[in-house]
């Protein structure tokens, strides 16, 4: 540059933003002719996973804010050069240039489509809460069915288009076709509804995270609640997979921990159309409880006992979270909306005590009408996937993994993207508290705690929460 200043030199080839350093320092000795031959980003360069990463990003933000990088560029490069904020990486976008990008793997056909509100309009809601905040991704929907071979195309599909973290499935038994397929492919995972005990110890690489409380938590408390009842002789018909197995398993535990006994433990197949061989074994074991562990089967299998009976009518019924989501009155009994009018059983909570207060006002709002279950669950997986991202400085998964528990922990406590977004961009370490209560994920990827509502069906076949009990880990 220096030959061409002094006229010894015609022309040379330089970074732009350098040559309008010397433009403004030599305006009338040299130019720049012609269109940039090539065009990157500008920015720092830190370690993978630096902390300086929040508080450089948050210093460029309030400096293109309130004008500050457009003073310096002025006074370095002159009056002429004009900055184009498109030359800056956009702290939400991966080394590649390119957004986070999250897909679900949800069932919008299958057992549990009935529910597919619920799952996928709080994941809406916060993509639009997160945009209007500022922050950016892509949401990539897929199909898990009830069906493994469902949930195994969806996910081949997605990890060839790239995604960094997959949201789902909802199921025990479909997550676990493909856990690790995800898993494997560094590729972060979070549920909020797979509740199986199995996965607290899963070898997933650190990968896998739910937002639900898994049953070892669940068993003791609907236990406790067939106790409270003065059940002394439980039967539990449960479906013969590891969500069922699994739950029946904590349940006849707390039973026998609180001095109930347990009649039987009776599995059923997933897709049968009779149970008239389970329903005779219910019917001869001098029960005088049962409690019912299923999805859609719950329809058939609800309607043989009634016709044996050992109904809801006959026998005291308590069910759990599979049947409250996929069983409905008129799918039992049509014309008859009191049929399941006495059942109790728990599930997790729709709103807890100590979740985000505004949460399902908030839900309504957005979708009118939507069901509740499991909603502040996945709500919460989208916040802490992008809140661990940015924590991390980073859309590359093998990074921001390390920050899933970071951002869930030991920080300043916040309650919305926004606010915790903020934080870390002032450079804080932040716990993010949720809507489906204390978020405060162990090293198992999962909660320490959880809330249970305990409800009981009305005369109109409403399941109606009557109180809310907690259980913890240890």
């Amino acid at each position: 540059v220096q030959s061409v200043i002094s006229g010894d030199s015609c022309a040379t080839v330089i970074d732009e933003t350098a040559g309008q350093g010397y433009i403004g320092a030599n305006a009338d000795a040299v130019k720049l002719v012609g269109e940039s031959l090539s065009s990157d980003q500008l920015g720092f360069v830190f370690p993978k996973g630096s902390d300086l990463v929040a508080a450089f990003n948050y210093a460029l933000s309030t400096m293109k804010a309130d004008g500050t990088l457009e003073e310096i560029s002025k006074l370095y490069f002159g009056d002429s050069f004009t900055i184009t904020y498109d030359d800056i990486a956009d702290p939400s976008a991966s080394a590649d240039g390119e957004e986070l990008k999250i897909g679900y793997v949800l069932p919008q056909t299958g057992a549990l489509s009935a529910i597919i509100d619920a799952l996928v309009k709080p994941l809406e809601m916060a993509q639009q809460e997160i945009t209007d905040a500022g922050g950016s991704f892509t949401l990539v929907p897929g199909d898990s069915g009830t069906d493994p071979n469902v949930a195994t195309a969806t996910v081949d599909q997605l990890i060839s288009d790239g995604v960094d973290a997959i949201i789902g499935p909802a199921a025990t038994g479909v997550t676990l076709a493909v856990i690790d397929k995800i898993t494997g492919s560094n590729i972060v995972e979070c549920s909020g509804s797979t509740t199986g005990a199995v996965f607290s110890t899963y070898p997933d690489n650190g990968y896998y995270f739910r937002m639900s409380p898994p049953d070892s938590l669940q068993g003791p408390a609907l236990a406790d609640v067939i106790t409270e009842d003065g059940a002394s002789n439980v039967a539990i018909i449960h479906l013969n997979n590891e969500y069922g197995a699994g739950l029946a398993g904590f349940i006849a535990d707390g039973l026998e921990a609180n001095g109930v006994g347990v009649a039987g433990l009776i599995p059923i197949d997933e897709g049968a159309t009779s149970y008239d061989s389970e329903i005779g074994q219910l019917a001869a074991s001098g029960a005088d409880a049962v409690v019912v562990i299923t999805y859609g089967e719950g329809v058939a299998l609800m309607q043989g006992m009634i016709e044996a009976g050992v109904g809801p009518s006959d026998i005291a019924t308590y069910v759990t979270d599979g049947f409250k989501d996929s069983v409905t009155a008129a799918d039992v009994a049509p014309g008859n909306p009191a049929v399941f009018e006495g059942i109790r059983g728990t599930a997790p909570s729709v709103a807890p005590p100590d979740g985000e207060p505004t949460f399902l006002t908030r839900l309504e709002a957005f979708a009118p009408g939507t069901p509740t279950i499991f909603s502040a669950h996945f709500y919460d997986c989208l916040n802490v996937i992008v809140l661990a991202s940015e924590a991390a400085g980073t859309n590359d998964p093998s990074v921001f993994v390390n920050e899933m528990l970071t951002v869930t922990n030991d920080g300043t406590e916040c309650f919305s993207y926004a606010e915790c977004s903020d934080l870390l961009a002032a450079g804080e370490d932040i716990n993010y508290q949720g809507a489906s209560g204390l978020v405060d994920l162990s090293e198992a990827g999962e909660p320490t705690a959880g809330t249970y509502d305990v409800f009981e069906y009305d005369a109109e076949s409403n399941p109606i929460t009557q109180t809310q009990v907690s259980f913890s880990i240890g």
